[in-house]
């Protein structure tokens, strides 16, 4: 097989998201392999790092094996060797990078969401359509391990006829006056593109509609539960965006669910995120990496609140972990980011299918529109194919 390269502009990549995930976990493991088998040929990704801060830009292309960068990103869009950008920067920013991107005539790979409306991002799909590019959305979460296996459960047959679910999300986030927060900023502004639902629910989108099937509706609510922050420069400032939210989920399938998420929340369940599917034929739990299931012919007969002697004490004894088996690992452990990487390159280089496109992503945001708009408008809101 010949090895061709594929040259990236990788925007944002002194970002923690791109620098760590998309580059030391993803792309420069597929470079130390001798690149990623696409077709008749071994790609080998070329990597040009951009952003706005040169001596960070410096660092980071030395950590990696000395790549190359620039602090010119009119530069790195004129350049032909590189075909591909990678979008990673500030969200707000996102249309207007992709649109300059597009108009470079480059093939484009964005993280979430893709635009601030699925208006603006269907703007993006048709003007990239038009000229012939490939696109791509990053949909990471669904290839986390527990999720996978969760996704294999529900391919198998496991669940019979699924009945409902549950997703729980989130943690403490300190204010940046108390203690430092571990968040920017940014996400607790309105004017930056901040937001929980904006930040999380596209991602329940494609980890929903990925594994159980199509949305069909959603109600949500959505408070700030904590009002008053500090930014990393120590200006205190009031939050004008949601930290919490609860939606309601109905499937075109006739399942319905929850989504509970939030920031302001301290943690005591078995992972940062749990997703529990249930149905006639068994249930079970999903974490990052594990996942537990429970089959229709282990569940136990409980009988309601069980009481000790002294009427006003539970009897706590019972154990509802029992029974439950934990889900086998399917193969070796991926990043996620990597698959995502590793269907994009092979988009562009052998033509091989992509489901994770920019519709998927515009599809995303539609998710959380939705749910900006039924927590305004107190109702229930469609969520129509595109």
């Amino acid at each position: 097989m010949a090895t061709r390269e594929l040259g990236i502009i990788l925007h944002g990549a002194t970002g923690g998201v791109c620098s760590y995930q998309h580059l030391r976990n993803s792309l420069a493991p597929i470079r130390a392999e001798g690149g990623l088998p696409a077709g008749e040929d071994v790609i080998m990704p070329k990597l040009l790092l951009a952003g706005r801060n040169p001596e960070r830009l410096a660092e980071v292309a030395a950590e990696n094996g000395g790549l190359g960068w620039t602090a010119d990103l009119d530069s790195a869009l004129s350049d032909p060797g590189y075909p591909v950008f990678f979008d990673a920067a500030a969200t707000h920013q996102r249309v207007q990078v992709l649109k300059r991107a597009i108009a470079a005539g480059k093939h484009i790979y964005t993280e979430k969401p893709v635009a601030p409306s699925a208006e603006e991002g269907l703007a993006l799909l048709r003007a990239a359509e038009a000229k012939g590019l490939k696109h791509g959305a990053v949909e990471d979460k669904l290839f986390l391990p527990g999720f996978r296996k969760l996704r294999q459960l529900v391919e198998s047959g496991f669940f019979g006829r699924i009945i409902g679910f549950h997703i729980e999300f989130g943690w403490w986030v300190f204010d940046g006056i108390a203690a430092k927060s571990q968040r920017p900023s940014w996400n607790y502004r309105k004017a930056g593109g901040g937001g929980l639902i904006s930040d999380m629910h596209p991602h329940w989108r494609y980890v929903i509609e990925g594994i159980l099937g199509p949305i069909e509706r959603v109600a949500a609510m959505s408070w700030t539960g904590q009002t008053d922050r500090a930014g990393e420069a120590g200006g205190r400032f009031g939050v004008d965006v949601e930290d919490s939210v609860h939606t309601l989920v109905e499937l075109a399938g006739g399942a319905r669910g929850a989504i509970l998420s939030s920031w302001s929340t301290r943690v005591r369940r078995d992972d940062l995120v749990t997703f529990q599917v249930d149905g006639t034929g068994g249930s079970a739990a999903a974490g990052l990496r594990r996942c537990w299931a429970q089959a229709a012919g282990a569940t136990p007969a409980i009988r309601g609140f069980l009481m000790g002697r002294d009427p006003g004490t539970m009897q706590v004894s019972v154990d509802y972990r029992e029974g439950w088996q934990e889900v086998p690992d399917a193969g070796p452990y991926k990043n996620p980011y990597r698959f995502g990487w590793e269907g994009f390159i092979r988009h562009v280089a052998a033509g091989a299918p992509f489901d994770a496109d920019l519709r998927a992503g515009i599809r995303d945001v539609q998710l959380a529109e939705a749910c900006q708009r039924s927590a305004a408008e107190g109702r229930w809101i469609a969520m129509p194919r595109l």
